[in-house]
């Protein structure tokens, strides 16, 4: 089948790699430049360096080239969730499958990937969204990693499966594409938060707890907003939490620890190189929370370091000033 990556990030390019050994793909650069320098080095030194792309990717700045090259096969969405409107607008209502990677909320509008697809490609009957716990390193690499992609559309997560199931990469389908991206999003912000315990040196304990009352908060808004509360016992909750909250490549992470010694955002992002989905999104989430009436203490002590109303160390001492109540 042929695929068409659009998004030539770290993640967009991790999966071009891993599909091209099986499938005829396409990977799409938003900058002529960056995609003549892929071409040509047969790297992409900016987000993955050191990892080969396979002779047999293409690389392209021809967006309209690159959609049409899956017109009967699959499109996988890589751009940030910024972008992912402007993406959907210029695809054809041509029927091929359309799915998506970015894991956020839409800044402005709240909305998530589903929902940005709803308002402004209704036509658009047959896609979903690709998430789970992966590194974008680990996946151009080939290493093991299980994701779930999730439609209202049982041909689309079914398409996703034969397209991208392999001995490295488990793909799981699921029907709840709002739990799945609501995990997606929310795990970023949570990450930030784990950062910031590890860079105080707060112990184990205390992350663990965070990880646990943040899939509380996670699964709450989840709910709130239509979806499975078993979602988020599976991949694309715990799971990505998980990897996203404890790992050391995680860029969310990184922003959390680098909160906790005491630098400032702007340098920190400058220094990042790379987007903070939890940064961009954090501020939306805790706004969805509190239209559904949903509680999110540790999500509310993001933003407020973020925001610069509190330091990681009011912010720690805020939560755990809490009344005890029963756990929920």
């Amino acid at each position: 089948m042929n695929v068409s990556v659009l998004g030539a990030g770290a993640f967009g390019t991790a999966f071009a790699v891993n599909v091209a050994s099986r499938h005829a793909t396409v990977l799409w650069a938003r900058d002529p430049a960056q995609a003549a320098a892929m071409a040509a080095t047969r790297e992409n030194s900016r987000y993955l360096p050191g990892i080969g792309l396979p002779e047999s990717l293409q690389v392209t700045a021809d967006f309209d080239a690159a959609v049409a090259h899956a017109r009967e096969g699959l499109i996988i969405i890589g751009t940030p969730t910024a972008a992912l409107q402007a993406t959907l607008e210029r695809l054809p209502a041509d029927g091929q499958g359309v799915l998506w990677l970015c894991k956020g909320f839409q800044e402005g509008s709240g909305r998530l990937g589903h929902e940005v697809a709803q308002a402004v490609r209704p036509d658009l009957a047959r896609i979903g969204v690709i998430s789970g716990p992966s590194f974008a390193l680990e996946v151009a690499r080939g290493q093991p990693a299980a994701l779930v992609a999730a439609s209202t559309n049982d041909a689309v997560a079914q398409m996703a499966i034969d397209v991208l199931h392999s001995e490295r990469l488990r793909i799981y389908a699921s029907s709840d594409p709002v739990g799945v991206e609501v995990g997606g999003a929310v795990k970023n912000v949570l990450a930030i938060a784990t950062g910031i315990a590890d860079g105080m040196q707060l112990g184990l304990n205390a992350r663990a707890a965070l990880i646990t009352r943040g899939l509380a908060e996670m699964t709450r808004l989840g709910i709130a907003l239509g979806a499975r509360a078993e979602t988020f016992m599976g991949l694309s909750g715990l799971g990505d939490l998980v990897l996203t909250a404890t790992g050391d490549l995680s860029r969310n992470r990184k922003v959390g620890l680098l909160l906790a010694q005491g630098l400032p955002l702007v340098r920190i992002l400058h220094e990042l190189g790379h987007v903070s989905e939890g940064v961009a999104c954090a501020a939306t989430v805790l706004k969805r929370a509190r239209e559904c009436g949903v509680t999110m203490p540790i999500t509310e002590a993001v933003v407020d370091v973020l925001e610069a109303r509190l330091t990681p160390q009011q912010a720690i001492r805020a939560l755990m000033a809490r009344e005890a109540q029963r756990e929920v």
